[in-house]
């Protein structure tokens, strides 16, 4: 980090060395935000959460990924102002924009989304909390502690421009297409998605196609919309389907996912004694809360937090939660797949007495605590709808009338579909294997596409797929075969790729305790070494 004199005047600017944009710069107003403890505190909350336990250079915070956002924000409104002048777009509002991109991820918690997505709402069911909520809070709290050069017209313009709600203040009526900068409510594409797609792919290793600085410069007001230039559709289109590729391949990896449950586990298992989730309202409190939680409860020695600490230990030795099996459904099977694939569910029919080759003795071990579900919906952007059809566009020809595109004007090559559901099932404990596999699979034989025509004969009754005790024929269990179970053709093949035996248990015999704690359960000869680690987990 640097500090100069621009020439002609007395104001120092300093200068951040960005691994992304190279170097950035920022006015000494825009300084006396990032130089307080709401700002600094985004140094220690990891951009991808949990991601670094899997991609080990995915080590960036939302403290740099903040920055980058700040200056694109104003790159893009000064490229408006200079290259439209007719717009009157003025220094004060090119300095809210800037500081709204700055300030957008104030409010994200520990791990990011992971809080605000997973834990919270498990935490404080029907508690309506969001990341953007606690931004502004945290805004609010920040302009209250070290009273910086801002007027309370200006704090409701950062806000509502944070929010991306042009109903806030008069701004959005006068010049809406500024809400389209930090958090773009119409089509999705605004600065915070060219920072964090350039800084991720950066990250795990992708070099990507993403021209950042072409964008800006295409980017025009037509109509009180920001518009690009038609030659930049492909691009454009590059920027949606990198975001559905980081999501698919990054941010819901597989083992991803089993830290995040591992970590939600930790948490629920620690919230009683420590009352973490009840400070998302505590501006004075969320202050504190970073990544660095985990350590704090690994390093206790209260009693009440040894579940908590055993989770974290595994986490540590690379003993996580296994994916038993995954499915890709269409968009229309969300429901379906929530409502009837879930812990009680595959629980209720290992129970049932209709699956063969199973250990009994697991079945009666079995609880929903050994059992995680994950659906994870992906898309493009824009749900199932395709995310070009809300961009506009503008051509050399005609510069000031902006289209929508027609896919003969882009490229015919795009999906058919632009959303679908992901289903991962996961066992907590690598002896239930076999058998959570087998009854999360009885379970799909049991269900029909959405939509689909049902064959003719009897068939299920409403009442019977929701008692998954009626049996099914047992032969199909366990296997890649479809079967006429219930009279009626089949709705989902089983995951040929992760096919086990009903009584497999994923355990390494060859795997020894290296922390204090399990080898000593080992010598004290009561449970295995690899069973003392994994006792009690997910009892939140």
């Amino acid at each position: 980090m640097a500090e100069e004199t621009e020439p002609g005047s007395l104001t120092r600017v300093r200068k951040f060395k960005d691994w992304v944009h190279d170097y950035v710069s920022f006015s000494p107003w825009i300084c006396s935000f990032i130089d307080t403890k709401h700002f600094q505190r985004l140094r220690y909350i990891k951009q991808l959460g949990v991601s670094y336990f899997v991609f080990p250079g995915a080590s960036h915070n939302r403290f740099e990924h903040c920055l980058g956002v700040g200056h694109l924000a104003r790159l893009m409104a000064m490229h408006l102002k200079t290259s439209q002048p007719q717009l009157g777009i003025t220094d004060q509002q090119v300095k809210c924009v800037e500081l709204a991109g700055l300030c957008h991820d104030l409010g994200h918690g520990p791990w990011s989304h992971l809080w605000d997505g997973i834990f919270i709402p498990t935490a404080l069911p029907g508690k309506r909390w969001k990341h953007e909520d606690a931004s502004e809070m945290m805004f609010d709290d920040l302009v209250e502690t070290y009273r910086p050069e801002i007027t309370p017209e200006e704090v409701v313009i950062v806000k509502a421009l944070i929010a991306g709600d042009k109903t806030r203040c008069s701004l959005g009526t006068e010049k809406p297409y500024l809400f389209e900068i930090v958090a773009n409510a119409r089509n999705g594409l605004d600065v915070d998605k060219f920072d964090y797609i350039a800084r991720d792919c950066h990250a795990v290793g992708d070099r990507g196609n993403l021209s950042i600085s072409r964008l800006i410069s295409s980017a025009r007001v037509i109509d009180n919309k920001i518009c690009y230039d038609i030659k930049d559709a492909n691009q454009i289109y590059e920027v949606y389907y990198t975001r559905f590729s980081l999501h698919k391949r990054v941010y819901n990896h597989k083992t991803t996912k089993a830290i995040e449950f591992m970590v939600l586990d930790a948490l629920l298992a620690a919230e009683p004694y420590l009352k973490i989730a009840s400070l998302v309202d505590k501006p004075d409190k969320y202050v504190f809360l970073t990544d660095n939680l985990l350590n704090k409860i690994e390093e206790s020695t209260e009693k009440e937090l040894e579940p908590a600490r055993a989770i974290i230990e595994r986490i540590n030795t690379r003993d996580l939660y296994r994916l038993v099996d995954y499915k890709v459904f269409s968009h229309a099977d969300n429901d379906m797949v929530r409502r009837n694939i879930t812990p009680a569910r595959i629980v209720e029919v290992a129970k049932s007495g209709s699956l063969e080759g199973v250990d009994e003795e697991l079945v009666i071990q079995l609880t929903e605590d050994h059992v995680a579900v994950n659906v994870s919906v992906l898309h493009y952007g824009k749900g199932p709808s395709n995310p070009l059809d809300d961009v506009t566009f503008y051509s050399k020809q005609q510069p000031d009338v902006g289209r929508k595109a027609d896919p003969s004007d882009i490229s015919l090559l795009m999906p058919a579909v632009f959303q679908e559901v992901w289903l991962r099932v996961y066992t907590k404990n690598c002896q239930f294997f076999g058998l959570i596999q087998a009854a999360y699979r009885q379970i799909l034989r049991m269900l029909q596409p959405t939509g689909s025509p049902r064959a003719p004969g009897p068939g299920p009754s409403g009442d019977q797929l929701r008692r998954p005790s009626t049996p099914i024929a047992s032969n199909t269990v366990g296997t890649n075969r479809r079967s006429r179970s219930f009279g009626r053709n089949p709705s989902f093949s089983d995951n040929a790729f992760t096919t086990v035996p009903p009584n497999f248990r994923d355990v390494s015999p060859s795997r020894k305790p290296r922390s204090k704690r399990a080898r000593e359960g080992e010598e004290g000869g009561s449970v295995p070494a690899k069973k003392s680690r994994i006792d009690g987990v997910g009892k939140s």
